[in-house]
């Protein structure tokens, strides 16, 4: 996928949850080291893996094609391509109120392992923490 199309999909599948992330974004994070992206019809898994561990940036499913398995596809995907990539532990960050993704990492396994309170803003006002989650990779 370009970063255009990821930036499109990534407005889409987060829509009313704040600012998407831009094609330029995408763009120089795909240009970074270390930076992979694991892409499937339906979503995309934007990650990094650097001395010893993997960390999941964004995990975007289109909304036509969320609630269908899509998510833990993608995610692990992810964790595959870090294991490749020498990875022996995987972490990411979601927010407090995103039980659907909240649901989706705990199915696989992720714990909490941190909290930053009032991390992130609300479209409409507010903020809600961050749950810093990791699981090792086999």
């Amino acid at each position: 996928m370009t970063p255009e199309v990821l930036a499109a999909l990534h407005s889409r599948a987060f829509a009313g949850q704040g600012r998407g992330w831009s094609a330029q974004e995408f763009g120089d994070l795909l240009a970074a080291p270390h930076v992979f992206c694991v892409t499937s019809d339906a979503g995309f898994a934007l990650g990094r893996a650097l001395a010893g561990e993997a960390e999941l940036l964004t995990l975007a499913v289109d909304p036509a094609e969320q609630r269908a398995g899509h998510g833990a596809a993608l995610l692990s995907a992810f964790e595959d391509e870090a294991a490749i990539r020498g990875a022996s532990r995987a972490f990411l960050d979601v927010s407090a109120q995103n039980t659907a993704a909240l649901a989706l990492y705990r199915r696989a396994r992720y714990h909490e392992v941190a909290r930053r309170a009032g991390y992130y803003h609300c479209p409409g006002g507010g903020t809600a923490d961050a749950l810093i989650l990791a699981k090792d990779l086999p």
